[in-house]
């Protein structure tokens, strides 16, 4: 079975500059998830970018270059645009995908292991497509209503009940999602009709998307895996 990463990593950053390359806890961001797409059993990794100098440090680190046109490398531009362009492009070069790994950059708190837990979830065919979760507990959810009104999402404020008794919630906390080419070609989605989950311990599910998430990852990042 032919298990690619495609890792997408635009140059344009307004939050961080150069977010996906930014020094994180020794090594340019990227590094991190290259790693552990490499280690969690892929048969290849993938980088696809605008960016000449994101690729050129993705290579160093073990991965190949895909050059995202600039047609679908702006802010408006879909990630299902830019991995259908990756599958394509793979494909030609090396023969059929038959599962796709898409690791968030910007999620690094994650481990070879889950990755490789996602592979191994993928092998046994049950499902066509998987996302990385955490588990809400204790997460209570609000919005305001068509009136302005403050009313509960997740639960019933109304009807209260112990935490024993709320059903388990997933969050899908965005560091990768798996699933099988021919889904994304079908319904220009990463989601098919049958869809799996790949449990995250929670405090892995903070991305980098500012400068205070960068130094709060990075204390997890020492504290939990480095450490």
């Amino acid at each position: 079975m032919n298990v690619v990463a495609i890792i997408l990593a635009r140059g344009g950053s307004k939050g961080v500059p150069k977010k996906n390359i930014i020094d994180f806890c020794g090594k340019p961001l990227i590094a991190w998830t290259i790693d552990n797409c490499i280690k969690g059993g892929t048969n290849s990794v993938w980088v696809s970018s605008d960016s000449d100098e994101i690729l050129e440090i993705s290579a160093e680190y073990g991965a190949n270059k895909i050059k995202r046109p600039d047609d679908i490398a702006g802010d408006f531009a879909t990630s299902e645009s830019a991995w259908l362009h990756a599958i394509n492009f793979i494909e030609l070069a090396e023969g059929k995908i038959d599962w796709v790994v898409a690791p968030q950059v910007t999620s690094p708190l994650r481990e070879a292991s889950d990755i490789s837990k996602g592979i191994t979830f993928a092998k046994e065919n049950i499902y066509d497509s998987f996302f990385s979760c955490s588990v809400a507990e204790d997460l209570f959810f609000w919005q305001k209503n068509e009136d302005g009104n403050l009313d509960s999402v997740n639960y019933d404020w109304r009807n209260r009940k112990r935490r024993q008794d709320i059903p388990k919630q997933f969050i899908e906390n965005g560091s990768f999602y798996i699933f099988k080419p021919q889904v994304l070609r079908n319904t220009n989605n990463r989601f098919g009709n049958n869809i799996g989950i790949v449990e995250m311990e929670f405090w892995k599910m903070f991305e980098i998307d500012s400068f205070d998430d960068l130094k709060m990852c990075s204390a997890l990042m020492n504290e939990f895996i480095i450490k």
